[in-house]
C-alpha cells in the first residue's frame, strides 16, 4: 500500500503533522519499502509531494538513520536541485547518515561545502554539522577538521557560537591551537555580547 496518501500535501494540511507521524510509523516498522517510495517521489511532478517525501525521510533519518543511509548519492545529487526546499532537506538528511556513510559523503565534500556556503541557514548549519561528524572518524579527522576551521573564519558570527559549542569534542592536542586562533581572530566580529562570550568560553576551557 502506498504512503503518498498520508502525505501533508495529499491530506490538504500546510502543517508537516502527517509527515511528521507518517515518519514515526515508518521509523517504528523499520519499512524500507516504504522508504524507497519515498526516494522515488523526490522525482514525482508535484513539488508538494517532492517537500513532504524529503521531510518524511530526514524526520526517519534522525529516528532511524540505517533505514535511509543506502541513498546517500541520490541525498548528494538534490543539492543541485532548483527547489531549495529540496536542497536543504537533502542536507539536513546527509547530517543524519554522516557518521553511517562517511566514505560515500566525504567524497561528495567539495559539493557539500560548495552548497553550504551558498545555501541558507539551515544547508550551512548541517554542512558543519557534517564536517564535525566527519572529524570523529580517524581517517577524515585531519581534513575535516581542517575545511571546519575554514567555515569558521567565514561564517556569519550568528552562527559562530554554536558551531564552535559543537566542534569542542573533536578538537585534540594537534588541532587545537588552530581552533584557538581562529576562534580567538573572530572575536571582534561579533557585534553582541552575549554570543561573544560563548566564544570567548569554549576558548577559555580549550586554553
Amino acid at each position: 500500500m502506498s504512503v503518498l496518501p498520508k502525505l501533508a500535501s495529499a491530506l490538504g494540511r500546510r502543517d508537516m503533522g502527517p509527515n511528521i507521524k507518517l515518519a514515526e510509523e515508518i521509523a517504528k516498522k523499520g519499512d524500507k519499502k516504504s522508504v524507497k517510495e519515498l526516494i522515488d517521489a523526490l522525482k514525482n511532478k508535484s513539488k508538494d509531494i517532492q517537500n513532504d517525501s524529503i521531510k518524511v525521510l530526514y524526520e526517519i533519518g534522525e529516528k532511524r538513520p540505517e533505514l535511509i543511509c543506502d541513498y546517500s548519492k541520490e541525498f548528494i545529487s538534490l543539492l543541485d536541485d532548483k527547489n531549495n526546499r529540496l536542497q536543504w532537506g537533502a542536507m539536513t538528511a546527509l547530517n543524519c547518515i554522516a557518521s553511517l556513510d562517511p566514505k560515500t559523503i566525504y567524497a561528495a565534500l567539495s559539493k557539500i561545502i560548495s552548497v553550504g556556503e551558498n545555501g541558507s541557514v539551515i544547508t550551512r548549519d548541517h554542512t558543519v554539522a557534517v564536517l564535525i561528524k566527519l572529524g570523529t572518524i580517524k581517517q577524515y579527522a585531519d581534513n575535516a577538521f581542517a575545511m571546519l576551521n575554514e567555515q569558521l573564519k567565514k561564517c556569519p558570527t550568528n552562527q559562530l557560537p554554536m558551531y564552535a559549542e559543537k566542534a569542542v569534542p573533536i578538537i585534540n592536542a594537534k588541532n587545537k591551537p588552530a581552533f584557538i586562533k581562529t576562534l580567538t581572530s573572530r572575536l571582534d566580529d561579533i557585534d553582541k555580547d552575549t554570543k561573544r562570550k560563548r566564544v570567548e568560553k569554549v576558548i577559555k576551557v580549550l586554553s
